[in-house]
């Protein structure tokens, strides 16, 4: 590896979410400045060299003023309304940054804007959504929030909505859980399909994952998943979904949290080494091939291995990679190139 660092681009984190919180709470948190709370910030990016990524806007329960919500309680349905008016606080938010940012950060709508941003060294905001509840029956919402910049959209967090059906966190637990998608889910595909949305499979149970197979025209995505047969989580994909993902020619972003990674499924032990990741890497290197791996950190939205800590260290797994056995031209693969590749590939 030259001494110049490789730049990245992330195919999930869970910011704009972390901000929004802080905001809700009154409690608000600078990106520009940096915060000790958060994995991703100007400070961080600019140290790792992260270029950009996939920025999701995932929505949580109603709270109640001074309500501290549990794990469970993120599994409950959410209704379209609350989602709607949470996903576009969220998109707020990435405008605002990008506003106030003097460059620094670009909503993106194309891999054509994730290039020329690269190249002015401004980080590349593409809007994500994790989990569809904010998109009614209609598609009207979907229609606006495209306008808005989202090009990337998994049906389902792990709860069930109107599109398809989640997995829960069990471990060890298998994703052939509950039935495909709905008549709805169906029609969600052909219109992300015919807009250029990335569909991303990550937590969509087993069934779903099959039908978005059958259904969509576009290579396959799980923007931050891992291998189920070296941790026995629903959340992971077995041989059979990396097969398929294969044989699209899709992409699989390596989820940095730690309960997707280790063995013993402990979802908060961050002492969790590379080597570990690094495991990962080279199953999925050998079912996908060098053009379907690459990075979805779960930065901000899980417990990530100590040795990175935040977005700062994604140098140090780069340089993992490298005294792994892998080149330069391989590592530039799955550091960037192979999301903005996919995203070409899917029209956008």
């Amino acid at each position: 590896m030259s001494e110049t660092l490789i730049p990245v681009f992330d195919g999930h984190n869970d910011t704009l979410l972390r901000l929004v919180m802080a905001e809700m709470k009154g409690e608000p948190i600078s990106f520009f400045d940096g915060h000790d709370s958060l994995h991703i910030d100007l400070p961080k990016a600019h140290q790792g060299a992260l270029a950009g990524g996939l920025f999701a806007m995932f929505v949580p329960p109603k709270q109640e003023p001074g309500q501290e919500l549990k794990f469970e309680d993120m599994q409950r349905p959410i209704d379209q309304e609350h989602a709607l008016d949470f996903t576009m606080a969220m998109a707020a938010c990435a405008y605002r940054l990008e506003r106030e940012s003097k460059g620094a950060v670009t909503i993106c709508r194309s891999t054509s804007d994730i290039k020329a941003a690269m190249e002015k060294g401004s980080i590349a905001l593409m809007l994500h959504i994790e989990g569809a509840e904010a998109i009614d029956k209609d598609f009207n919402a979907l229609e606006v929030l495209y306008g808005a910049g989202l090009r990337s959209i998994g049906p389902v967090w792990s709860r069930d909505n109107i599109f398809a059906h989640g997995v829960p966190f069990d471990f060890p637990g298998t994703p052939d859980h509950g039935p495909g998608l709905t008549d709805l889910g169906k029609e969600f595909v052909k219109h992300c399909n015919d807009m250029g949305i990335v569909i991303d499979m990550s937590h969509l149970n087993e069934a779903g994952f099959w039908d978005i197979q059958k259904l969509s025209k576009h290579p396959l995505v799980a923007t931050h998943s891992n291998v189920h047969v070296l941790s026995q989580t629903p959340r992971n994909l077995t041989d059979k979904q990396l097969d398929a993902i294969a044989e699209s020619k899709g992409v699989v972003g390596l989820n940095y949290a730690v309960g997707f990674l280790r063995e013993d499924g402990e979802k908060y032990n961050a002492d969790t080494t590379l080597e570990t990741m690094l495991i990962h890497f080279d199953y999925l290197l050998d079912k996908l091939g060098e053009e379907g791996v690459a990075l979805g950190s779960d930065f901000d939205g899980a417990t990530v291995p100590q040795t990175i800590g935040s977005a700062a260290g994604n140098p140090l797994l780069l340089k993992a990679m490298a005294e792994h056995g892998y080149g330069q031209e391989l590592i530039e693969k799955i550091a960037y190139k192979n999301w903005l590749s996919l995203l070409e590939r899917t029209g956008i």
